[in-house]
């Protein structure tokens, strides 16, 4: 069976000792509540949850799955009472104003919660997470009113959200929606359409679900210029602001899934709903981006959540798992075999899976800062505030989306590897962690998606390269501070070579552009990974740093954790980064051999 540890000696490594959370908090209006005692309680509140009372449920929710009959979806045994729990811990609210019930505490803390119940069980946790996106959206374009009614129930959880984009016909490409809201003389909208793939469309779990839904206004201009944005909650509150009638929104059907089937995936069909307008007609994909990057951050956190609970189960296997003797020698003479973990290609692995987690664990809490950040833009109402650091975190967004959940699929591998056989059999577990990381790599846009709009939007249509060029001189000049460090120079020249390829690359793309229409579309996918290999070089060398300082005047670790990091970050550095000079060499070859095949040459099978 499968078991989660919250690894919260590494989180306090990160928040402590590498990103200084403390002095961060004191930047935010709302940082003050979050002193070392409180975060404290809260991870250790949190870790209890995850750790015994959802992480249980995970096998036996994904071997019964959810239920379906005429409308009505029901949880896994277990997940209504666990969700019950969830609520009464106040665990929603942490982020939120305490205007609304919430208590007022950086997002990123709302974060580090996210990442422990994900890894505990990643299906569950998608419930209230699908609510955080809907919360956000309703706190920066919701009027008042809209706030008053909503917010206090999402906050407490007693409600949840959901948001509502993909159609038959359309899933990225949002200019092909076709739901309709017509307006009524009442100020509401009638919304109808049909909408698929719907994460907790329906389910038992909560008294209402608010439903943010993309709809068109009669004329409204074709493509993405003429969406609007609507509330539609399953149950039309009433004047005491509690779910009143039935509103025309029907679940038709659940998705039968490869994995996370413990997740109600839903068919919502809308019949003239009763809706409402979130903020200005006609703009309703910008509000909707606010959804979509909460989102993104949140599957990036999935892939890191597969890669940690693959690894926390492979490790001990490969500690008792026993099979021949170790090139080097014998390494347990007593036993008929030498433990599967004195391999080396068995250690490769393990060092993968262990180099991917806390390296992206790195990427993601260094972007939860920028998170807070944006965060409180929100709550202040000031645009150009939450405008600044959302642009900030567009830059990590589809790295942290696409690079981190493809790597939790090799993650998932790896742990299936080291089972062997077992790693087959669904009473290990390993194979379900392998079917649920897989869906990662799609939802909230596919990784070529994310590595579409990294190239081709951030990089070269909205900045000309210069974002890789400010991200790129924030690495150099920390290097420059180790630079005659004996220790740190390996990582150091490393880094500083990669940087000057990354931005020749980047030029060398905007100028092949020019002539080959199709090499930013042909060179995107490796880009994103190779803009993933980079930050994450970097953020492993920052965590070697701060080892090696800790080892030299003393941490709150045994010596022995700041000496893993180092040779974590080592094993990373001559196994793992190298992968960069196959994408590099890859992202600038001519598309010409991608693009040229005719259609019909792709197969002869007639």
């Amino acid at each position: 069976m499968l078991t989660y540890k919250a690894p919260l000696r590494d989180i306090k490594f990160l928040i402590n000792d590498v990103f200084d959370y403390q002095t961060h908090y004191k930047s935010l209006d709302n940082g003050e509540n979050a002193d070392p005692e409180t975060v404290d309680m809260i991870l250790q509140g949190m870790a209890d949850f995850a750790e015994n009372v959802i992480a249980p449920l995970y096998q036996s929710g994904g071997e019964e799955g959810c239920h379906f009959e005429d409308g009505v979806v029901t949880t896994p045994k277990g997940f209504k009472e666990a969700y019950d729990q969830f609520v009464e811990g106040g665990w929603q609210g942490i982020s939120y104003p305490e205007e609304f019930g919430g208590m007022n505490l950086p997002t990123s803390i709302n974060l580090i919660k996210s990442e422990m119940i994900g890894t505990a069980n990643w299906p569950w946790s998608m419930y209230p997470g699908l609510s955080t996106g809907c919360i956000n959206t309703l706190l920066q374009y919701g009027t008042d009113e809209q706030k008053a009614l909503y917010l206090p129930k999402l906050v407490e959880g007693s409600w949840a959200g959901t948001m509502c984009l993909t159609e038959p016909q359309c899933g990225t490409d949002l200019g092909q929606v076709k739901s309709k809201a017509i307006p009524q003389d009442d100020g509401t909208y009638k919304i109808s359409g049909t909408k698929i793939f719907i994460s907790s469309g329906e389910h038992d779990l909560t008294d209402n679900i608010i439903h943010i839904v993309l709809a068109r206004l009669p004329n409204a201009p074709e493509g993405t210029r003429g969406i609007s944005l609507f509330i539609v909650p399953k149950f039309t509150p009433n004047a005491e602001g509690e779910s009143g009638e039935r509103n025309a929104v029907v679940c038709g059907s659940i998705e039968h899934k490869m994995g996370i089937s413990a997740s109600s995936t839903c068919v919502l069909n809308f019949d003239g709903a009763v809706g409402y307008l979130i903020g200005e007609p006609h703009k309703g994909l910008k509000a909707m981006f606010t959804f979509m990057n909460t989102a993104r951050i949140g599957t990036g956190i999935q892939g890191l959540a597969h890669t940690e609970l693959s690894f926390q189960n492979a490790l001990p296997y490969a500690k008792d798992r026993r099979s021949m003797r170790t090139l080097s020698g014998t390494k347990d003479p007593e036993k008929v075999a030498d433990a599967i973990i004195h391999h080396a290609d068995v250690r490769r692995m393990l060092l993968t899976q262990k180099a991917f987690a806390e390296g992206g664990r790195s990427m993601i809490y260094h972007s939860a800062r920028y998170a807070d950040k944006m965060a409180q833009g929100i709550v202040n109402g000031d645009d150009k505030e939450f405008e600044k650091w959302d642009d900030k975190l567009g830059f990590y967004t589809p790295i942290l989306k696409g690079f981190l959940t493809e790597l939790g699929i090799e993650a998932a591998k790896h742990g299936q590897q080291i089972y062997g056989g077992h790693g087959y059999i669904k009473e290990w577990g390993m194979e379900l962690i392998a079917r649920d990381a897989r869906i990662a790599t799609m939802y909230e846009g596919t990784t070529g998606v994310q590595a579409l709009d990294l190239l081709g939007r951030k990089v070269i249509l909205q900045s000309k390269g210069k974002i890789i060029r400010d991200y790129t001189s924030s690495i150099m000049k920390w290097c420059g501070e180790y630079a005659l460090d004996k220790e740190m120079r390996k990582f150091v020249w490393a880094l500083t070579k990669l940087c000057a390829e990354w931005n020749t690359l980047t030029v060398r793309l905007m100028l092949m552009a020019r002539k080959d229409r199709e090499i930013i579309s042909a060179a995107s996918d490796d880009f994103l990974m190779y803009s993933g290999y980079v930050m994450m070089g970097y953020h492993w060398a920052r965590m070697a740093a701060v080892a090696y300082e800790k080892l030299e005047t003393g941490g709150t670790e045994a010596p022995e954790f700041y000496k893993a990091k180092i040779q974590t970050a080592e094993f990373y550095f001559d196994k793992l980064l190298p992968r960069t000079s196959g994408h590099a060499e890859a992202m600038v070859a001519p598309s010409e051999s991608m693009t040229s095949m005719e259609i019909d040459h792709f197969a002869f099978l007639d």
